[in-house]
C-alpha cells in the first residue's frame, strides 16, 4: 500500500524550532519528525512514500533523496498551503488504489496496523485512527460523531464547541474515491479546502468510514512543548524496551 505523508506546512506555531528548517525536519529524540513517520510506515509494509512538500521543500528533498528505510520516495509540490484537501489533490496522479494518509507532524506509538488491516478487509471505504481527548483540547482537531457500530457519521473541523471529544489523529486509510470528494470541496470560512469537508461528502454519498480507537499514544507536534512531550514519551518507550 502506498503511503502519503503531508509535510508542506510552515510550522509557524513551532517557532523558533522552525526558524531555519521545515516542520518535518524538527528533531524529536535525535531524529526528524518525518523520519519517525517513515520508520513506522516502512514497518507497516508501505511500498512507496509520496511526500507532499511546500515550505522549504528543498531541505526535505535534499535530506531524504529518493529512498528511505529501503522504500522509494516521490515528492508532490503544494505551491500554496490551502488546506489538507488541497494538499491531497497534489498526489492524485500517483494513486490508483487504497492508500495510507499520515500527517507528517505526528509521532505515533499506536495500533496503526489495525487501521490498514481494516481497509484491506474491504468492509469500509476508509478507516481512521481516533482518540478521546479532553474536551478543552478537542477544538484543535477534526471532531467525529459515530454510530453504534463504530462508523463515523460526521466530522467537524476545529469546532468552537465540540459535540464530542472523539477526534481524528492524523492517520487514515482511503480509497481513491477521496479525490473526487476533494475536487468538490469549496473553501471554508478559513479560506482552506478542508479534508473534513471531503470526508463528509464521502459520508453523504453513502460511503462507510470506520473509526478505530487508538491503543497507545500519539503527539501532534504543533508547539515546542509538544516536541518536548513526544521526546519524553519516546525516551520512556526506549527505556522500557531495554
Amino acid at each position: 500500500m502506498k503511503a502519503v505523508v503531508l509535510a508542506a506546512g510552515k510550522g509557524t506555531r513551532l517557532k523558533p524550532l522552525t526558524d531555519d528548517k521545515p516542520k518535518g525536519l524538527v528533531e524529536v529524540d535525535g531524529e526528524p519528525i518525518l523520519t519517525h513517520c517513515f520508520e513506522k510506515l516502512a514497518h507497516l509494509g508501505a511500498d512507496e512514500f509520496i511526500v507532499v512538500v511546500g515550505h522549504n521543500k528543498e531541505q526535505i528533498i535534499s535530506y531524504y533523496g529518493d529512498e528511505v528505510q529501503g522504500v522509494p520516495i516521490k515528492y508532490a509540490h503544494q505551491r500554496e498551503q490551502k488546506g489538507l484537501a488541497h494538499a491531497l489533490l497534489t498526489v492524485e496522479e500517483h494513486i490508483d488504489d487504497d492508500f495510507v494518509l499520515m500527517l507528517g507532524d505526528n509521532i505515533f506509538e499506536a495500533n496503526l496496523g489495525d487501521v490498514m488491516r481494516r481497509q484491506q478487509e474491504q468492509r469500509a471505504d476508509a478507516a481512521f485512527l481516533v482518540e478521546e481527548v479532553p474536551y478543552e483540547e478537542a477544538s484543535r482537531y477534526g471532531v467525529c460523531n459515530t454510530n453504534d457500530y463504530g462508523e463515523i457519521t460526521e466530522v467537524i473541523e476545529k469546532p468552537d464547541e465540540p459535540p464530542t471529544n472523539l477526534v481524528m489523529t492524523g492517520f487514515y486509510t482511503f480509497s481513491p474515491e477521496i479525490f473526487h470528494a476533494c475536487h468538490l470541496v469549496q473553501p471554508s470560512d478559513r479560506g482552506e479546502y478542508e479534508i473534513t469537508d471531503a470526508i463528509n461528502l464521502l459520508l453523504q454519498s453513502g460511503r462507510t468510514i470506520d473509526a478505530l480507537r487508538i491503543d497507545g499514544w500519539r503527539v501532534d507536534v504543533g508547539y515546542p512543548e509538544d516536541r518536548d512531550e513526544a521526546e519524553r514519551r519516546l525516551q520512556e518507550e526506549a527505556a522500557l524496551a531495554d
